[in-house]
Order: structure tokens, then sequence, then C-alpha cells
């Protein structure tokens, strides 16, 4: 087997560490407030540093995550390989509270750093459409460094009501989803893995604002509003704070639900977005006539719009602890057909945390996912075939004609110490970037997880 791309990993947890007393690691998602435990941590408590900095506010840790994948099967390019991608994560949490008396306030600082390469582009794609998912979601958006957080959130009425403003990405309030899993179709908030040129995930931040409002124990609201500046996405503007090149404002809207069955937490939420950017339609030219007929520019809109519902529910206890069980989830997206590649998206699994009583600690899953491009976009791209006199799908310049993704996973994730997990997948992909001409693929995977 040709190795693609290794990067000696060594290097980079050095780095991290020499940068280590001056900020540490977050995940994507917001620290749960629970006692802190060293043990947590491969460095431990430095001597009891870590501990007495938790106490008087600050929060200090480091994280590096790693995706390798190999091609075992089928796909665009058959040459099998493997390749690495990973991330490094330094920040700081600061309780405000804690520091200055500033009841319910925080601050968090988050720098990130993404390098390697992907499987998926043109090993398990055609490279002249791409695969429409990822076997390494770790990869994208630049590999490069970033500044991926740096908010302040304040709390307000006893906390029923909660502001957050800053530079942060939507899905980290909105349509959020655990990213358990290496396939992207399964990590993560979806609305951004297929709107991606106005939802901008994790690692990439704007100027942002949010407003939670808690209705019930059970229920709250959230609305929202960030910067869509097309610029940020660029390798060499991840630390760019003007609002240069902005095209306009992003507005989610969203109502969760987090109700408890027979004692066993569940999360529901709905939402929907709205963008006033500018965006080309995937069929129609400017004069009016299909473009691929007049060659010219794409039809403008003045919006872009869609939808999404994501269910996670735990069915089942083990051994007395509801942190241990079986568990089911369900994401759905709908987009705006007239300026959206990929129309509508739908996912569902299964996880189980605590599977062995010897090994309470580990988790599997399971997940199928169903991507599908919007008819629009296969229109335009046989028009475009037929305009050129090309209809073999060998041909270079052959526009290949996408419709459906279908991706699947299942992984076992050994805790192999509370700061080292190590998750072994194995993932199937059929139609590859929805072309029915390339081969269902097989790639086997390994996500490893540190926190230092």
């Amino acid at each position: 087997m040709h190795i693609g791309y290794v990067r000696p990993v060594n290097a980079r947890l050095l780095l991290g560490m020499s940068v280590l007393g001056v900020i540490g690691l977050l995940s994507d998602k917001v620290i749960a407030a629970e006692p802190f435990n060293a043990a947590n941590y491969m460095t431990g408590d430095w001597g009891g540093l870590r501990s007495e900095l938790h106490e008087k506010g600050a929060d200090l840790t480091i994280e590096y995550v790693g995706e390798a994948a190999a091609n075992l099967h089928g796909g665009y390019n058959k040459d099998k390989t493997a390749r690495y991608t990973d991330q490094v994560a330094l920040g700081a949490t600061l309780d405000l509270e804690k520091m200055a008396g500033w009841q319910d306030a925080r601050f968090q600082l988050m720098i990130t750093e993404r390098s390697g390469r992907n499987l998926a582009g043109d090993r398990v794609g055609d490279p002249r459409a791409g695969m429409l998912s990822s076997t390494q979601e770790v990869y994208g958006r630049g590999q490069t460094w970033r500044l991926t957080q740096m908010w302040l959130s304040k709390g307000f009425l006893d906390g029923d009501l909660d502001v957050k403003v800053g530079r942060f990405g939507e899905g980290e309030d909105f349509n959020t989803f655990p990213c358990d899993f290496q396939n992207n179709a399964f990590c993560g908030a979806q609305a951004a893995n297929w709107a991606g040129s106005v939802w901008y995930n994790w690692p990439v931040s704007q100027w942002a604002g949010r407003i939670k409002y808690k209705l019930t124990p059970e229920v709250y609201a959230q609305v929202g509003a960030f910067e869509v500046n097309p610029s940020y996405l660029e390798t060499g503007n991840g630390f760019k704070l003007s609002g240069s090149g902005a095209k306009g404002a992003l507005f989610p809207v969203e109502l969760v639900w987090t109700p408890k069955f027979n004692g066993l937490p569940g999360e529901y939420r709905a939402g929907y977005y709205y963008s006033n950017a500018k965006a080309d339609d995937v069929y129609d030219g400017a004069d009016g006539q299909p473009q691929p007929v007049s060659g010219g520019a794409f039809q403008s809109h003045g919006s872009k719009h869609g939808s999404w519902l994501v269910i996670q529910q735990q069915l089942t206890s083990r051994g007395g602890s509801a942190e241990r069980g079986l568990s089911v989830f369900f994401n759905a997206t709908l987009h705006d057909k007239e300026t959206n590649l990929v129309d509508h998206f739908i996912q569902a699994g299964i996880s189980y945390k605590g599977p062995f009583d010897a090994r309470p600690k580990d988790d599997f899953g399971f997940g199928v996912a169903r991507i599908h491009v919007n008819p629009d976009v296969a229109r335009q791209g046989r028009l475009t075939n037929e305009l050129a006199g090309i209809q073999d799908y060998d041909n270079p310049a052959y526009r290949p004609i996408r419709d459906t993704e279908y991706d699947a996973e299942i992984y076992y994730g050994f805790a192999v110490t509370p700061w080292l997990t190590l998750r072994p997948n194995l993932q199937y992909i059929r139609h590859p970037g929805g072309v029915d001409e390339v081969d269902s693929a097989v790639v086997a995977g390994l996500k490893m997880a540190v926190k230092f």
C-alpha cells in the first residue's frame, strides 16, 4: 500500500505544548460545567497549577485530533493509498464571575491549525465532481492556522436569557450535533456541510451575535446574526478581523426541546436560516436563458434559505447509570432549490455508550446518510455536455452528472485512558459525489483524540 501523506505527530505535539502556558484547548463544543479532574488530561495537574487556575476561573488545555483513511475497495481511483489529516486546537475559557465578579459571564478564545491530506477528493470521488461528504471530517476550510473562537457570553434574568457576541461559527449553537464519527455526514452541524457558501462551520469564525431565551425548564428559543464573508475562508485570512469583503448576513432561528423520558435525556432541534447575501442560480443564466446556452454569468438571487431537524434520544441505561446505554439520532436538512447544490439531506443511526461492564467508557456507533443533489444541477451538467458534444464519461472535459450519494459508517471507540480515545471505523460510500459511474467505495479509518 502506498502511503500518500502522513505528517509526523511528535513535532505537532511539541509545538502545541510549547505554547501551553499561554493558551489551551477546547473542542468545538462549549465545555460543560463539571468538577475538574486532572486525570482527564495527559499532562495531569501540572504540579497543582491546573487545579489552582481552575479554581480562579481559568481552564487551559490542549487537544489533538488525527484521522487516517485508506481506500480498501472501489472509488474513482483504485490505487490503494492511505492519507492522514489532523488538527491542533489551543484555547482558554475564562469564568468572569470567578475572576472579576461579573455574574454569569464567560470569555472564550480558540486558535486551531489543520494540516494533512484528504482521501475523498481524488481517490474516492471523481476529481471533476468530488465527494459530497468526506471520509475525514477534520479536513477542510483551509489547512492553516485560524482564529476559531473569540467571544463573550453573559446571562441575564437569573439565567433565562443568554447573550453571546464576538467571533464564532453557527454550528456552536445552532443545528449542533456531536462529532464522534469520522465521516463528515455524521459530524457537526449538517446545514453547514450542504450550504457552506453562507454557513461556516468550525474552524472558521465570523463576527456574530446570538440571543437565547429559556421558555420553560425544557424548552428554549434562540436567534442569531452571522456575517457572511467569503474572504474568511481564504488560507491567508485565518486571523482577519476587518469586515472587508462581507456580502451580507445569515440569520438562524431555532427551537430546542430537551426532555427526559424515564429519566433518559433527549434533544430535539428545529430551525430555519435565511441569508441576505447574493447567491447564484444553479441553472439559469443572467440573461434568463439556461447558463450553458449563454455561457455567461449565472442569474443572481438576493437570498438563500434552508431548514433543519435534529433528534437525539437515549433509550436505555446500563448498570444503573444514565451515562451508559443505547441512543438513536436523526438529522435532516432542506435547502433552497434555486441556489443550492444539495437540496436535501437525511441521516439516522444509533450509538451505545458503555457497551461492556469491563469497559464502561467505550462507545459504539453506526449511521447511514443520503445526500441528494438538486435536480437542476444535473440538468445544467447534461446541457453543458450536450452543447459541447461530449457524451463519453472518460473524456476529461465531460461534466459528471450528480444525483445521490449514500454514506455509512460503523465505529468502535476505545477509551484507552481518560485523555486518549481511538475510534477505528469502516465506511461505505455508494455513488461518491452522486456520480453513478464511480464505483462504490469501502474505506478503513482511524480517529484519534488526545487531551493534554
